[in-house]
């Protein structure tokens, strides 16, 4: 830490065993990406400490063999001061991602014993060890940290006197859904850019007395629909944690690996329909808005009825391709029947997705403040407090802290927990009044 009687000192230089660290970046984009690759790249350079960029995720780690040795250039880059030149403002992610998911057969710990689950976890092992690092920085969502929690724990598998590859791992979701963190690099970026959005169509809504019925990102928690929504001014914001009471219903399922009838939690469609139809009402017949904006989370085509989402294809880690149902066309259609039926007059509702657009956008000075103290916090992990298996957090005023990656994962299925929007706190009421009222 800098000297406290001369403020204006550098951190001194820590002795450590750390000759070489990877960075990896696995998942989605997000805003200021670059922030924290940089970053934690030009801390560890300053302390002589060489740094290499894995590049696209897993991807190319679970490819490595003798007839497949990791290529510099190919499979990493170095990261010099050259490389790494003006990139904390910058956008995309200079070092690629990609969604490979080694440790996708490995859902208890005692899979950890059976060779065969656990060869993909012991290649990526063995790759980053052939190009000599001692240290791997992980960054991504929830998926990855179950990742980066699972290459820990294999390595304790290992035979006594294995070299260790110490893993920290750095928070990134722009869905903010995040145990462990309050906000996530990235979100307040891709909210204020899909509030500029909503502000744009809500001018075009009322120029044209229409709606537009949009759909945002959020696969688990309503987050950035919700913030997006409050920003942008929009009309109605509806989001999973809101599907409670007489908006869930459940319907029989049959489990594909046991073969037996299940209940299953669904959303109450025509409940949810007559929800964002009585907001056009009021505002078309109490407020005189014929127009208006109305924000849907993606996660919540998870709870459609098994009708709408028969057949379609789900990731390595389990999840559904949201962007194949396009649940904002879906919904708008239904809204136009039922406004018509209610009211005998028809009025223009526009389904969209958005969020996509958002993940690469220029990072706000506030997420690249965010990121990089993220990024200076993972060699501050690793050297200063040598610490291994945990999460780089902050919070109050950009504070680090570090969180173990047990109080983050479930023990038994090593699942992360997803941190939804409390309903009835203040963050999730302050859309309520801030929205058309309805007496519901």
């Amino acid at each position: 830490m800098a000297n406290p009687t001369n403020p204006l000192s550098r951190p001194p230089v820590m002795d450590s065993h750390i000759r070489r660290v990877a960075i990896l970046f696995a998942g989605g984009p997000a805003p200021a990406a670059n922030a924290v690759i940089s970053t934690a790249a030009v801390s560890f350079i300053r302390n002589n400490i060489d740094v290499v960029g894995v590049l696209n995720g897993y991807s190319n780690l679970i490819e490595f063999g003798p007839d497949h040795p990791l290529q510099e250039g190919r499979d990493y880059i170095r990261l010099t001061h050259g490389v790494l030149k003006r990139t904390r403002n910058s956008r995309g992610i200079i070092i690629g991602t990609a969604r490979t998911n080694p440790g996708k057969n490995v859902s208890h710990p005692s899979h950890l014993q059976d060779p065969e689950r656990n060869k993909p976890l012991r290649t990526v092992y063995e790759a980053l060890r052939s190009i000599g690092v001692d240290a791997l920085i992980s960054i991504g969502g929830d998926d990855t940290l179950k990742t980066a929690n699972k290459f820990k724990m294999f390595q304790e598998t290992l035979p006594p006197g294995s070299p260790r590859i110490p893993v920290v791992h750095l928070p990134k979701t722009i869905d903010n859904d995040y145990m462990g963190i309050d906000f996530t690099f990235g979100y307040f970026t891709a909210v204020e850019f899909l509030a500029e959005e909503i502000r744009n169509l809500l001018a075009d809504a009322e120029a044209n007395r229409a709606y537009f019925l949009t759909e945002a990102m959020g696969r688990s928690a309503g987050w950035l629909a919700y913030g997006a929504a409050i920003a942008g001014e929009a009309s109605l914001v509806i989001s999973v944690e809101d599907i409670v009471g007489k908006y869930e219903t459940s319907e029989e399922v049959v489990n594909p690996s046991s073969g037996k009838k299940e209940l299953r939690r669904v959303m109450n469609m025509p409940e949810v329909v007559n929800r964002i139809v009585a907001t056009m009402r009021v505002r078309e017949e109490a407020e005189n808005k014929p127009y208006g904006v109305i924000v849907m989370a993606e996660g919540l085509a998870e709870l459609l009825p098994f009708s709408h989402i028969e057949g379609v294809p789900r990731d390595e880690h389990g999840h559904i391709a949201i962007s194949r149902l396009n649940l904002s066309r879906l919904f708008s259609e239904l809204v136009a029947k039922e406004y018509h039926r209610q009211t005998g007059r028809k009025r223009k509702i526009t389904g969209l997705q958005l969020g996509y657009e958002s993940r690469c956008a220029r990072p706000t000075a506030f997420d690249v403040m965010l990121g990089s103290q993220l990024g200076v916090g993972s060699y501050r992990a690793l050297v200063e407090k040598r610490l291994d298996g945990v999460m780089v957090s902050v919070s109050g005023q950009i504070e680090l802290n570090y969180v173990p990656f047990s109080q983050l994962v479930d023990p038994a299925t090593l699942v992360t927990v997803v941190r939804y929007i409390e309903p009835g706190s203040d963050f999730h009421r302050l859309a309520r009044f801030l929205e058309t009222y309805v007496n519901d």
